[in-house]
């Protein structure tokens, strides 16, 4: 009996390996499917996690008009309405700035081709006086082999091809690449993806109206998937993103537009061309996670271009918006946003970097909100716990 007991536990020690080894390997289909869904179906889970995050912001404003005695679908009908009336309204503002620098766009094409003339022109400078400086052995001496026209050869002279009475002169197809503007080509090079982010786009009010006003419905739906015993652990998770998204995305619309109006004051000052367009471009930049300060930089540097020419404005530019920055980044920050969220840093620059990688530069954006959320999940569930313990600070 001993004998046959020692034959059969050796191959019931062998098969635990092997069945190790293919949890690990389903796991990892398993998370190379979920990334590939992510990549695939970016533009779908940008928009429905967009309009979660307004959901959770707009929420407290239903709320209070609701203590008006108002019903939830018209006080969330109110409160969307309001919001894509502001949104409306900034984005007239800007877009009435926009016009006059896409009209400006031929000058800023001059200017930028007449700076790449010169830094060419130093470069070629540069290379001569470096050469000079060389020793004479290492100087080429070579003078060009002069061509030597070989006679007493008959040369085919190819035919040329039909010329199309209606097709554009040369003359006529240099007219029509100056009349379209770079913004105009770069339109046309993108037009089916402007179309699917404004697709996408246009769903962001209705998906926050309907989760607005069925707020109550979809709690009570989602918690009634849990058991009894983990609903108040599932409806502590769901209070704590909300609050997390809440905070951490009016912290920073609070922040960005202190530096917008900062930087709206600073470029009047330096009379840049467009204010009121670059100021809040450069102060909501800004607040991208550490690319922020030379995205912040080339509004104002573009704008300027028709304007300064020696480099000293430009070092001005810089020291000013980095000034900015830095304020923002160590005294503001910190106090409105950091201290909501408890993020570690090596957590936040892995988030960035995947999420730029899977969804580009709306993944910077929404890296830390989705992080944060999953840690906010994370705090409330005993067994996930060490793992918001890994992600905080």
């Amino acid at each position: 009996m001993s004998a046959k007991t020692s034959v059969s536990n050796p191959n019931e020690t062998r098969s635990a390996p092997a069945t190790g080894g293919s949890n690990i390997a389903t796991r990892l289909i398993a998370v190379a499917c979920v990334i590939a869904m992510l990549y695939f179906g970016r533009a779908f889970f940008v928009t429905l996690i967009s309009a979660v995050i307004i959901t959770f912001i707009l929420q407290p404003f239903v709320l209070w008009f609701m203590k008006m005695k108002l019903p939830r679908s018209i006080a969330s009908f109110l409160v969307c309405s309001i919001f894509v009336l502001l949104v409306y309204f900034s984005g007239l503002g800007l877009a009435t700035q926009a016009t006059g620098l896409i009209d400006d766009l031929p000058g800023y094409g001059q200017k930028l081709g007449e700076l790449i003339d010169g830094a060419a022109d130093r470069l070629s400078d540069l290379e001569r006086s470096m050469s000079q400086l060389m020793p004479k052995k290492l100087q080429d001496t070579q003078q060009p082999v002069p061509e030597v026209q070989k006679k007493g050869r008959r040369t085919r002279i190819p035919t040329p091809p039909p010329v199309d009475p209606n097709a554009p002169t040369p003359v006529q197809e240099v007219r029509i690449q100056a009349e379209r503007s770079p913004l105009l080509s770069f339109l046309y090079a993108r037009i089916e993806t402007i179309y699917s982010v404004a697709l996408m786009a246009s769903f962001v009010p209705f998906l926050v109206y309907f989760m607005l006003s069925w707020s109550d419905h979809i709690q009570r739906a989602f918690l009634s998937l849990f058991d009894e015993k983990d609903r108040v652990v599932a409806s502590r998770s769901m209070e704590s993103v909300a609050v997390m998204a809440r905070a951490y995305m009016a912290g920073n619309f609070v922040l960005g537009l202190i530096l917008a109006l900062l930087s709206t004051i600073f470029f009047m000052l330096l009379r840049l061309p467009y204010p009121l367009l670059v100021g809040p471009l450069s102060g909501f930049l800004s607040l991208v996670p550490y690319i922020g300060l030379p995205l912040a930089l080339v509004p104002p540097v573009l704008s300027g271009l028709p304007v300064y020419s020696n480099l000293g404005a430009y070092l001005i530019i810089t020291g000013g918006v980095g000034t900015l920055h830095l304020f923002a980044l160590n005294l503001l920050y910190p106090k409105i946003v950091g201290a909501r969220v408890h993020l570690n840093p090596l957590a936040v620059t892995v988030a960035l970097m995947f999420w730029g990688l899977i969804w580009g530069g709306i993944g910077l954006v929404l890296a830390v909100p989705i992080v944060a959320g999953i840690k906010a999940v994370c705090d409330n569930v005993a067994a996930w716990k060490p793992y918001g313990r890994l992600l905080g600070d």
